[in-house]
């Protein structure tokens, strides 16, 4: 085991997993060309120029923007943990528009008609899991700076006593 693990370095179950996911994804990639095979390929080409000409630019420049808000701590030259309070429920709030986009966009006229339920509302629903991502998100953060600040409190505490028992 020793000899594979250097040869290949990791577990044969991590090589077994491996190999199980290359074939699930063959196995879908041959269900999936099986109908308009055409159609599927340009859709994946579209969708490949599309993230790597248009979405892939614009969240590196959001990233950067954000990482720029939340520079670095001049006293401790490392950068701040707080852009990603930011980053992660936008990316969720990007993942769920990304998934739900045509209801929240209101551009399915026969979702009722196949699901029995109704299209509207989900502009609203998904801009209240995005307010309330970001209200979490910023309760953690303000948890955070809290507990990072108690030893300064802690210490300003005590010189405040120092100086009083002087007097």
């Amino acid at each position: 085991m020793t000899a594979f693990r250097r040869r290949y370095g990791a577990s044969p179950l991590h090589l077994l997993l491996v190999l199980a996911s290359f074939a699930l994804a063959a196995y879908a990639g041959v269900r999936m060309l099986t109908g308009d095979t055409l159609g599927v390929a340009l859709w994946f080409v579209g969708v490949a120029l599309l993230h790597d000409l248009v979405l892939l630019p614009l969240y590196a420049v959001t990233d950067r923007a954000a990482q720029h808000l939340f520079r670095e701590i001049p006293e401790q030259g490392q950068p701040r943990a707080s852009v990603n309070y930011v980053r992660v429920p936008l990316f969720v709030s990007g993942v769920l528009l990304l998934v739900w986009w045509p209801l929240i966009l209101g551009r399915v006229d026969h979702y009722t008609a196949y699901t029995g339920l109704p299209a509207d509302g989900f502009l609203e629903r998904w801009l209240l899991i995005t307010a309330a991502l970001c209200l979490v998100s910023a309760a953690i953060l303000v948890v955070h700076r809290w507990h990072e600040s108690a030893p300064r409190r802690q210490a300003a505490r005590r010189e405040r006593r120092a100086r009083e028992a002087v007097r």
